[in-house]
């Protein structure tokens, strides 16, 4: 498969919540199916079906020996993950930055920001006041 449409596979396996709580209990530890649906409110045969999407987007692998299948992360696909979105958030820092020194320049030049300025004061007609002294 091509790099992005395995990366399309690794987002599409880490969108799913249960799945992604998987991987934080395989981020401590190597688990068994066993132990890795006693916290979640599903049953083994789900955890199952999560496994093997995730196996299918090479997050996690599997071994067996003897009755026990071992279940284990792998971090290539997440550091392969973080690099595609670290290209956007040096984007979006750069934006970012861009627009704060947009904004110092405009508050060293003293001209008002949006949070600055006023319009017209309007007058109270309901309160007694020049309006109300007119009409005597």
């Amino acid at each position: 498969m091509s790099g992005s449409d395995q990366l399309s596979v690794v987002f599409s396996a880490l969108a799913d919540p249960t799945r992604r709580a998987i991987l934080a209990e395989l981020a401590d530890r190597d688990a068994t199916v066993t132990e890795l649906t006693a916290p979640l409110p599903i049953s083994m045969p789900a955890v199952s079906r999560h496994l093997k999407t995730l196996e299918h987007a090479g997050l996690i692998s599997r071994t067996r020996s003897g009755k026990l299948r071992m279940s284990r992360i792998e971090a290539a696909p997440l550091r392969e993950a973080a690099e595609w979105i670290e290209r956007y958030r040096r984007i979006w820092d750069t934006s970012l930055t861009r627009l704060d020194a947009h904004l110092a320049a405009v508050q060293a030049a003293g001209r008002p920001t949006d949070r600055t300025v006023r319009g017209p004061a309007i007058p109270d007609s309901g309160s007694p006041g020049k309006a109300h002294d007119k009409e005597n």
